[in-house]
C-alpha cells in the first residue's frame, strides 16, 4: 500500500493512496488520530474520504429524475450502499510540496450513480496539525448530487480512551433504527444526546447521527483528556452534520481498544434518498469545502 509521508514543524502525517485516507498524525510525538500505517487497507474506514456521499443509502437504492437507481451492497449485514464510491479506490498523486500532498480519483458513471466526477484532496501541514480540502469537478453533462464526509477516529496520546470527554457542536440528533438509518431528528437540549459540553465517551451513544441547524460560523468539535489536554476537528459551515461512533475493539497499530470517531459531513445519512443536505454541482463546476485536526491544550472547564 502506498504511503505519502509530510512533515512540519512538530507535525508528522501519512496519507494512504487507498481512500486518500489520515492514516497517522502526530504532533509533538503524541497521536491525534488512531495510527494504522501498518494494515493494508484502512481498518474501520480510519480516516477514509468518503464521496459522493457520506454514510449510508438505505437499500442501496434511490430516485433521480424518477428513475430508480441501484447501488451496489457494500454492507451485506445491513442491505446498504455505505461509505460512497471511493472507500476502496487508490487516487493517484497528482501534486506534493513541502508540508502538503494532493491526491485525486475519478467517478466515471457507476452503477447506480450515473454521473463523472473528478474528486481532488489535499493535506496541508499547519501549525499543530492538519488542513484538508477536498474538491469536486463535475466533468459530466448533467447536474450531479454530492456530499462529503471523512472518517477519521480522533485520539489524545496515550490517555486511555474510556477516559475521553467529547464535546460536539450540534443542536439536534436523529433517532436511528436498527439499520442505523436516521429518521425524525429531535432537539439535544436535555437528553443524553447533548454533547455541547464535553460528556465522557462512556455516557455517549455508541452509534448517533448529529446535526447544526444554528449558527453560520465553523464547526469546532473537540475531545478532552484528564490532564486537559486534546485534540479539536474544526470543520468548514457546510459540514452541518456529524457522525459520531465507538468502535468497541478498533485495531490500531499499537494494539486493539476502544476508539472513537467523530466524521464530519455535508450532509446525514441516506441523503440520496432524502435529499437533505445534498448539493447539486453542474456541468463544469466545482464545489470544494474542508476540515482540519488540531492538537490542543489548556482548555477551559466548559470547553
Amino acid at each position: 500500500m502506498t504511503h505519502h509521508r509530510i512533515v512540519g514543524p512538530g507535525v508528522e502525517a501519512v496519507v494512504s493512496a487507498r481512500a486518500a485516507a489520515l492514516r497517522l498524525l502526530r504532533v509533538d510525538g503524541r497521536h491525534l488520530v488512531e495510527p494504522t500505517i501498518e494494515a493494508s487497507a484502512p481498518p474501520g474506514m480510519s480516516g477514509v474520504i468518503l464521496a459522493p456521499w457520506p454514510n449510508r443509502v438505505e437499500d442501496a437504492r434511490w430516485w433521480h429524475d424518477g428513475r430508480e437507481q441501484h447501488l451496489d451492497v457494500t454492507e451485506p449485514e445491513l442491505g446498504h450502499a455505505n461509505h460512497g464510491l471511493l472507500a476502496e479506490t487508490d487516487f493517484r498523486l497528482t501534486r506534493t510540496r513541502a508540508g502538503s500532498v494532493e491526491l485525486a480519483a475519478t467517478v466515471h458513471e457507476p452503477p447506480g450513480y450515473p454521473f463523472r466526477l473528478e474528486l481532488r484532496v489535499r493535506y496541508r501541514v499547519v501549525r499543530g496539525g492538519v488542513a484538508v480540502r477536498v474538491g469536486v469537478l463535475n466533468t459530466g453533462t448533467k447536474p450531479a448530487p454530492v456530499a462529503l464526509g471523512a472518517h477519521p477516529y480522533l485520539r489524545v496520546g496515550d490517555a486511555a480512551p474510556e477516559s475521553l470527554r467529547l464535546r460536539v457542536e450540534a443542536d439536534i440528533a436523529y433517532r436511528l433504527d436498527a439499520r442505523h438509518i436516521p429518521r425524525e431528528p429531535f432537539a439535544v437540549a436535555g437528553s443524553a444526546w447533548d454533547l455541547r459540553r464535553p460528556r465522557s465517551v462512556l455516557e455517549i451513544p455508541g452509534h448517533a447521527t448529529f446535526g447544526r441547524l444554528r449558527g453560520r460560523g465553523s464547526l469546532r468539535h473537540t475531545v478532552r483528556a484528564p490532564d486537559g489536554s486534546g485534540v479539536e476537528l474544526r470543520a468548514d459551515p457546510a459540514f452541518r452534520w456529524t457522525q459520531v461512533y465507538l468502535a468497541a475493539d478498533f485495531p490500531a497499530d499499537d494494539g486493539s481498544h476502544l476508539a472513537l470517531a467523530v466524521e464530519p459531513m455535508t450532509a446525514p445519512p441516506n441523503a440520496l434518498r432524502s435529499g437533505t443536505g445534498l448539493r447539486l454541482v453542474g456541468p463544469g463546476r466545482s464545489w470544494r469545502a474542508g476540515f482540519g485536526i488540531r492538537a490542543r491544550h489548556g482548555w477551559s472547564r466548559d470547553r
